[in-house]
């Protein structure tokens, strides 16, 4: 029989339901799973859940029964995938489901930044509209949608769904070549000239050693100073003390990140010490959370335990 533990339940909303593994197997749930605590809660286990609990090669020496990880997210870089390999553990991730959710939540980002709500918002809080005794007033650029230039960095699925939502709206979609490519593949222009074209700079590629700090204050200059910049993607692929220099020096109108370099990000991170930036839009990384999108993710988690527990393993990487 199966042993199954999921050791941080908990990145999933109560309101959502896991369907119950299709085989004869015995499930265990924690809502976290400190480091110390994994070895002893992994012992006996021979599926392991993970969303975001670390499994070096340390604890995966350690748990010789374990046969697969089960990464209930589509990022693996909190699980040692060569030592998996070398010692046939299968792990499995997550793939695709989200492809509505984070678009959308990027999408409202930029509504938001580029017509300046959040700016208002904090106006009205501070009895601008009082002073101002007229029926509107305009403290902040307004600026629309259709006709601005959306660049985008990374052209997988989130990438293309945030293209097709763009196009639909009137925007013209530029995707950018990767940044120390020499030449251009069709349909790509150089990662700079996006920079320099872009009214909106929307990230959605993985978080890599080679797009770590992608976004810095090099690039940050290079962009026009009305542009905005979102960052759905990884907390790392931009600078973060350099994104509020730019904010505060006028090199860029907007930022919103979803995303931290480190999550939870403390009251040391340079987002969350200028938080209160009427040009910064800050959500404690939800953009894939729809209701529909983790139901997707529930759902296709337990499809690649009974996948493995069949013989048949799928999305495997």
């Amino acid at each position: 029989m199966e042993q199954i533990v999921f050791l941080d339940r908990d990145t999933i909303p109560a309101h959502i339901t896991i369907p119950s593994p299709s085989f004869e197997h015995q499930w265990r749930q924690y809502p976290s799973t400190s480091h110390e605590q994994v070895i002893e809660r992994l012992e006996n286990t021979t599926i392991a859940i993970t969303n975001k609990v670390v499994l070096d090669a340390d604890i995966l020496a350690k748990l010789p029964k374990l046969k697969m990880v089960a990464i209930a997210a589509t990022g693996t870089n909190n699980v040692d995938l060569a030592y998996c390999r070398k010692h046939g553990i299968t792990v499995s991730n997550i793939r695709g489901y989200a492809v509505d959710s984070v678009p959308e939540h990027a999408i409202a980002m930029m509504f938001a930044l580029r017509r300046n709500l959040l700016g208002y918002h904090q106006d009205i809080q501070q009895g601008v509209w009082q002073e101002k005794k007229q029926f509107c007033f305009f403290t902040h650029p307004i600026n629309d949608i259709r006709g601005a230039t959306l660049g985008l960095i990374g052209s997988g699925g989130l990438g293309q769904a945030m293209a097709t939502l763009g196009r639909a709206l009137g925007m013209k979609v530029i995707f950018a070549e990767r940044k120390s490519a020499e030449t251009c593949r069709e349909g790509y222009l150089p990662f700079n000239e996006v920079l320099a074209q872009a009214d909106v700079l929307s990230l959605h590629c993985p978080l890599t050693s080679e797009t770590h700090n992608l976004i810095g204050s090099d690039e940050l200059t290079q962009m026009k100073d009305s542009a905005i910049v979102i960052n759905t993607g990884r907390g790392g692929l931009v600078d973060e003390q350099a994104l509020i220099d730019a904010l505060r020096n006028g090199d860029i109108a907007g930022a919103g990140c979803d995303v931290f370099t480190e999550e939870p990000a403390g009251d040391d991170n340079p987002l969350i010490a200028n938080s209160d930036l009427p040009n910064l839009l800050l959500t404690p990384h939800v953009a894939w959370g729809s209701d529909s999108a983790i139901q997707t993710l529930a759902n296709q988690l337990i499809d690649n335990i009974n996948a493995f527990a069949a013989g048949e393993p799928k999305n495997v990487v």
